[in-house]
């Protein structure tokens, strides 16, 4: 009697810290499970995410969710397919990249607008929370008749930052004439353009063989993808730390899946995607580190450019901004709003850091 007793007030002590007072009836428990597909593999940040994710909801529902687990093409292989599953409920939850999203949602592609967001601080505190994060979700649902929710905005990959085949690029009069990969998706494109350079859909699983070829001579990637997918062997040596755009994750899950649980249980949900969200801000700083050393090792050529170059980085991209604003659909509001925020985030960073300093 004592030991039962004992099992029943620790399981009653874990739902009220952890639901707010909540209680999992047996009826629910074993009853829900979660289908979660990445399209990448289990080295990826994505793959760290989901299992940080599916820990903390197992746990934290006291097994009455499971979280199944689909990393590579298994349930679908392309952001259009991917979210038409989850718009029809085959699949509960998936990460895009905003490239992937684009189609559906375009004016996403202002997570790829270049030099907004200051450093991983900046971006971290603009994604967490805030009315630029409501405000995408608040949108997706609308335009996708309620069925598309976004549950957070991670990182996959870290930032995104030129690198070629041919030579060390200290400005965008370096980048003349390259002929850089781009995703099939207008402002990326619109963004090389702006630099003197030439963009060159390719996907990403030919890239490799394109670099090889000389189809392409350079990229917008992280370290990490360019060191998992092994570029540097198909002769990528050169690597521009511009940092020109974070590489945000969008966390999609099917709205109807996601209502349809208790108050409790999407709480549990909500904070197993915020637990997500830091395993993937954290996953890229730590994976890069070795990732550096390596292209280094092998004779990469890594430059840092100064504050004016950067500056003169950021002139050359000017006109993408506008083109963004008059062309996309939604442009000028999310524009808006992701300055705004970057702009809050570095006054409550800025000010934090000059108070720590006394």
């Amino acid at each position: 009697m004592l030991k039962q007793a004992m099992k029943t007030l620790t399981a009653a002590a874990l739902g009220l810290s952890v639901l707010a007072g909540g209680m999992i009836t047996a009826a629910q428990a074993a009853d829900i499970t979660l289908r979660a597909t990445a399209n990448s593999n289990e080295n990826d940040e994505d793959y760290d995410g989901l299992v940080v994710f599916k820990d903390y909801v197992e746990k934290a529902s006291n097994g009455t969710i499971a979280v199944e687990l689909f990393i590579g093409t298994q349930l679908c292989s392309t952001g259009a397919e991917c979210l038409q599953g989850i718009a029809d409920g085959s699949i509960d939850i998936y990460i895009s990249t905003s490239g992937g999203a684009s189609g559906i949602f375009p004016y996403v592609q202002v997570l790829d607008l270049p030099y907004l967001l200051r450093d991983d601080r900046i971006a971290e505190e603009v994604l967490t929370e805030g009315t630029f994060t409501r405000a995408l979700r608040e949108q997706m649902l609308a335009d996708s008749g309620g069925m598309i929710r976004l549950m957070t905005v991670g990182n996959t990959g870290g930032w995104r930052n030129f690198a070629n085949t041919q030579r060390e690029i200290r400005s965008p009069a370096d980048m003349d004439g390259l002929k850089i990969r781009t995703i099939v998706a207008d402002l990326p494109q619109e963004l090389v353009r702006s630099m003197g350079a030439s963009p060159t859909p390719i996907p990403w699983p030919e890239l490799f063989t394109s670099f090889q070829t000389g189809v392409v001579e350079g990229t917008q990637n992280g370290i990490t993808d360019i060191m998992g997918m092994k570029f540097p062997d198909a002769g990528l040596k050169h690597l521009t730390l511009d940092g020109h755009s974070y590489m945000g994750a969008l966390w999609f899950m099917n709205n109807d899946r996601f209502m349809g649980l208790d108050e409790n249980l999407r709480r549990v949900v909500v904070d197993g995607f915020a637990a997500l969200q830091q395993a993937t801000f954290a996953s890229p700083k730590r994976k890069s580190i070795q990732a550096y050393q390596d292209f280094a090792e092998i004779g990469g050529q890594i430059y840092v450019p100064t504050m004016e170059e950067k500056a003169q980085f950021k002139e050359a991209a000017a006109p993408v901004f506008e083109w963004f604003k008059t062309n996309v659909d939604g442009g000028a509001t999310f524009y808006d709003l992701l300055v705004a925020e970057a702009e809050k985030a570095s006054g409550v960073v800025d000010s934090g850091a000059m108070m720590d300093l006394k």
